[in-house]
């Protein structure tokens, strides 16, 4: 019994080991882009091509970085499109997909076929689309306008919404909505006033993945704009050029444009957390 409980406890030491090695593995993945990004942000243009070991971390920090992005570039100007675009495309998502994931979950509108053709546009690659949607688009007049980005993130995103919420609904036991209904409560008040608090932690981890997906959006923001209505990831992808690429500026723009959705994911990890176990545990 000795040597058993002997080789179960090496065993599981191994497993330890395996487990803490894989974990900080995952988290230098994860850490190491974002940590040379906000370096790189703050190095001068020696500091950034320096090859000793030292000047990686050890460097006199200067902000001359940020000050060219906001003198030579219009990068304000392309980070409040992408504000817009994002934020408005997410909360126009989230209406229309919390009524149809509803609609799905309990009265199977269209038998399921409805709800697989809604799906299914995201089953091809976005790069599919884009030649109609040119063609379209030019023909309408919305290139390089924030309505017709806004609409193209609404139409790839509400697909993933609605399936996403599907499941949420679909947890919602009947039963509490026809109480709500024997309490003389409407099918308008019961969606709003039961359901939709209860399934508030879906609804959040739909809003992030949408946010995020629309904020960082780049194919069609690449092709469909050009000044007026371009976004910031377009503006730092034009920092790599020809003939030299502008690690300062970039690292700088990419510093600023990553902290809104970092600051988002923070802010509702509780939700985040809570959504994607939503359901795991019944009793």
């Amino acid at each position: 019994m000795e040597l058993i409980e002997r080789g179960e406890g090496e065993m599981n030491g191994v497993g330890n080991v395996f487990f803490w090695i894989i974990t900080f593995f995952v988290l230098f993945v994860i850490v190491a882009p974002l940590a040379w990004i906000y370096l790189t942000a703050f190095k001068a243009p020696n500091d950034i091509f320096a090859t000793e070991a030292k000047k990686l971390i050890f460097f006199q920090p200067t902000t001359e970085n940020f000050h060219r992005l906001f003198r030579e570039f219009p990068f304000w100007d392309n980070f409040l499109n992408t504000v817009i675009i994002s934020v408005s495309s997410t909360v126009v998502v989230l209406v229309i997909a919390s009524l149809a994931a509803y609609s799905f979950a309990r009265w199977n509108t269209g038998k399921g076929h409805l709800l697989f053709n809604t799906i299914s546009t995201r089953m091809f690659p976005g790069v599919v689309a884009a030649i109609p949607f040119f063609v379209m688009y030019r023909n309408l007049g919305l290139l390089d306008t924030r309505f017709g980005l806004t609409l193209l993130h609404i139409y790839f995103n509400v697909s993933f919404a609605t399936f996403l919420l599907y499941g949420f609904f679909k947890e919602i036991p009947e039963e509490l909505e026809q109480a709500a209904m024997i309490d003389g409560y409407s099918r308008a008040d019961i969606f709003r006033r039961v359901v939709l608090p209860l399934v508030r932690p879906g609804i959040a981890v739909t809003a992030v993945f949408c946010l995020v997906w629309s904020w960082n959006e780049f194919l069609f923001s690449f092709l469909f704009t050009r000044m007026a209505a371009r976004p910031v990831t377009v503006l730092i992808s034009s920092f790599w050029g020809s003939i030299e690429v502008q690690y300062g500026p970039m690292a700088a723009g990419a510093a600023i444009a990553i902290l809104p959705t970092l600051l988002v994911s923070w802010f509702m990890q509780r939700y985040i957390i809570r959504g994607l176990t939503f359901g795991a545990v019944k009793g």
